[in-house]
């Protein structure tokens, strides 16, 4: 997966992912995200930001430099 130079996002769940549907269930699982306000680093990539996109309204995103 081709990440961004030195770019990390950093990635909370902010609001509960039940009453969605499964596909959005499962998107918010696959970033790695099991509980509320859990969060998570991942490499900055166009597939990550897709998935992002498609639970936006469950997530909170914040882009950190890599150490």
């Amino acid at each position: 997966m081709p990440e961004r130079q030195g770019k990390m996002l950093k990635i909370t769940l902010v609001k509960s992912p039940i009453g969605y549907n499964g596909r959005q269930k499962e998107t918010v699982r696959s970033l790695g995200l099991r509980r509320m306000s859990q969060s998570v680093l991942i490499g900055d990539a166009p597939q990550i930001r897709g998935m992002i996109a498609k639970v936006s309204h469950l997530v909170e995103v914040e882009e950190v430099e890599a150490k």
